[in-house]
């Protein structure tokens, strides 16, 4: 019987599985780009992707501290601090200031239906036939994304988990999103007689957690030589709600 009962439970299992994963992709499926149907032209964000200098690589490799946060690294690619080659004994510390100095994501996952921007209804109560309803952006809707924990140089911090979040998803991230008044899709949907339909459009966003670490950042001169010193390194639970642009997942139900 203990045989029997685990081979039951074992072929339930498996069927369970691919259904669990049936509705994932089915969600997916449902997202809809309105890049061109948008009435708002939204900019593309671009990465904000900087490359080290050769001496700025060069100070990085002596450090044991991950530094990707590209105002950061900007800032020291303008460094115009150069000890003079004969300053035998020279020694200062230069204070360029504390820094978020890299994000490291920690889980990435996707909020299919995190706002819902516009609703459209049709009444066919006492209708005769079915009737149709589509989508049809009634007002112009901004989403902003937002950090879900209180940090100092937070648009550099949002910087650097955005930069994360799209090696991960390939879709177009920003930190708001816009949907222009009269976007809509051809695409309709069946009102029975007796029943009131609703399309829900929804934005959907990214939700990306994980560490950010910060700390005082230094020129360090020693005679010839310069060397980059961190101190005080401190790290931070952190994350984002990242909104997807120009894309939309639709809820329709009747009533």
């Amino acid at each position: 019987m203990e045989k029997v009962g685990l081979s039951v439970i074992l072929c339930l299992m498996m069927l369970t599985i691919p259904l669990i994963a049936e509705s994932k992709e089915e969600k997916q499926d449902d997202l809809v780009s309105i890049e061109n149907e948008n009435t708002y032209k939204q900019m593309s964000e671009e990465d904000t992707m900087i490359e080290p200098s050769k001496l700025v690589e060069e100070l990085l490799e002596d450090v044991n501290v991950e530094i990707d946060n590209p105002l950061l690294i900007k800032s020291l690619n303008e460094s115009t601090i150069n000890p003079s080659p004969i300053a035998f004994g020279y020694r200062a510390n230069v204070y360029l200031g504390h820094w978020p100095l890299s994000y490291q994501s920690e889980s990435s996952e996707i909020n299919w239906d995190f706002q819902t921007i516009n609703t459209n209804e049709v009444n066919n109560v006492n209708g005769e036939k079915n009737e149709e309803i589509y989508y049809y952006q009634i007002e112009e809707k901004h989403v902003k994304g937002a950090l879900t924990a209180k940090v100092d140089q937070t648009d550099q911090i949002k910087q650097m988990i955005l930069q994360k979040a799209r090696d991960q998803h390939d879709f177009p991230l920003t930190f708001h999103a816009v949907v222009g008044k009269e976007t809509k899709l051809s695409k309709t949907y069946t009102v029975p007689t007796s029943k009131i339909g609703q399309l829900k459009a929804n934005i959907p966003v990214v939700k990306d957690t994980g560490e950010v670490t910060m700390g005082e950042v230094y020129i360090e001169l020693k005679g010839s030589k310069k060397n980059l010193v961190i101190k005080n390194v401190t790290k931070q639970e952190v994350g984002a709600y990242i909104p997807i642009a120009n894309h939309l997942t639709f809820t329709f139900e009747t009533k």
